[in-house]
């Protein structure tokens, strides 16, 4: 089957750029002898996470449905990355029973009081770690925060029993807002420093804390000291998007992901281009919009995945989108009714979430699978 032979809109991967993007990542951080543990949030697909490594390859997630579906086909080592809420400890619980080794992460007392008790009453082993907060992005407490004994010393238990402090979390998500490449170094530091200095903490009062993990995208590609750090986490690198190329984390050429749409019509006096790929297709994510280079709502490219110059999607409406030439309507090219275009998104984990499937294609437009994706909680 070929891409202009499927019914748009459709969500398109280029594997042959994301094993490049997997590859990058991996030979990036191996001088560094620090364990990758990639954030399958992005691509929820068992069929992707393959290409990051076999079962048992350690994982990170979002969700609580993300640990269970990625148990279901055979990973263990699962860190949950959201802080936990009690009401979920017994959905925690049902996977652990089911062989999960399931890390838990969390930044105030009253969740490490819950999680403890929790742990001891059903006989659980539960390793948490405590998220730091490096960069004031959004959850977490201080490195130099009182805080962050307090919470320490209400996860009672140890290793091999209860809930207890297997280390700390950080995650560097102010790095989508730096504006160049020193600055991302710079905030890879501020998450590394911040992170060790917070285990080290733990560990003189008493607590093992073995883990030290951090990541980003943007900060695990340049990140020029590990020191300390045990494992590095990151996600939407396997497929980039346009807001890491706006970063200068990525080419254009090295986003895997992108999607089919249709042209449907023409406002010629406006220079529009209408396509069947709305917000439901793309998302309404607009994180470009805070670069210097403003991509609207997508890049567009032709049917092989070549960007045309200086079109963009500058609007969409639920299942419309709108695309024009960057700066100047009269230059928009009337392309025919029935052309296909792919659109490269601003944020890969919000397009990829409104599709139930990739068509895999390798360099070319051949279609040479579909892969089912999940969403939801």
């Amino acid at each position: 089957m070929q891409l202009n032979e499927l019914e748009t809109p459709v969500l398109v991967l280029d594997r042959t750029r994301m094993d490049r993007n997997i590859a990058r990542l991996r030979e990036r951080l191996a001088p560094f002898g620090v364990a990758l543990r990639p954030h399958v949030k992005t691509n929820k697909s068992a069929d992707v996470a393959r290409r990051l490594g076999p079962p048992g390859t350690p994982i990170t997630v979002s969700t609580l449905k993300e640990a269970e579906y990625f148990l279901d086909h055979g990973w263990t080592d699962i860190l949950y990355a959201v802080g936990i809420a009690p009401s979920k400890l017994p959905h925690v619980e049902r996977l652990a029973r089911r062989g999960a080794r399931l890390t838990l992460i969390l930044d105030n007392a009253e969740a490490a009081v819950a999680t403890s008790a929790y742990a001891l009453d059903h006989g659980l082993e539960l390793p948490v770690l405590v998220e730091i907060d490096t960069d004031g992005h959004r959850s977490g407490v201080k490195p130099e925060d009182p805080a962050l004994l307090e919470i320490a010393a209400r996860l009672s238990g140890r290793e091999g029993e209860g809930a207890w402090v297997a280390g700390v979390l950080a995650h560097a998500g102010d790095s989508y807002n730096c504006r160049s490449t020193d600055a991302i170094v710079a905030m890879a530091e501020q998450e590394r420093a911040g992170a060790v200095r917070a285990a080290q903490r733990l560990r003189e009062a008493g607590h093992a804390a073995p883990v030290v993990s951090v990541g980003s995208t943007p900060t695990a590609h340049f990140a020029r000291s590990l020191d300390g750090i045990t494992e590095v986490r990151a996600g939407v690198f396997v497929f980039f998007d346009l807001v890491m190329n706006g970063l200068g984390v990525c080419r254009t050429d090295d986003i895997a992901l992108s999607v089919l749409c249709t042209v449907i019509g023409h406002q010629e006096e406006k220079g529009w281009l209408i396509t069947d790929a709305g917000w439901m297709a793309m998302s309404r994510d607009r994180g470009t919009a805070r670069q210097p280079v403003d991509q609207g709502y997508g890049l567009v490219c032709d049917l092989e995945g070549r960007p045309l110059q200086d079109l963009v999607m500058i609007d969409a409406n639920q299942e419309h989108g709108i695309v024009r030439h960057r700066t100047d309507p009269a230059a928009t090219p009337m392309l025919p009714v029935g052309t296909l275009l792919r659109i490269l998104p601003n944020h890969a984990c919000a397009t990829a979430a409104q599709h139930g499937a990739y068509a895999v294609v390798a360099g070319d437009t051949g279609v040479e699978a579909h892969w089912p994706r999940f969403g939801g909680w």
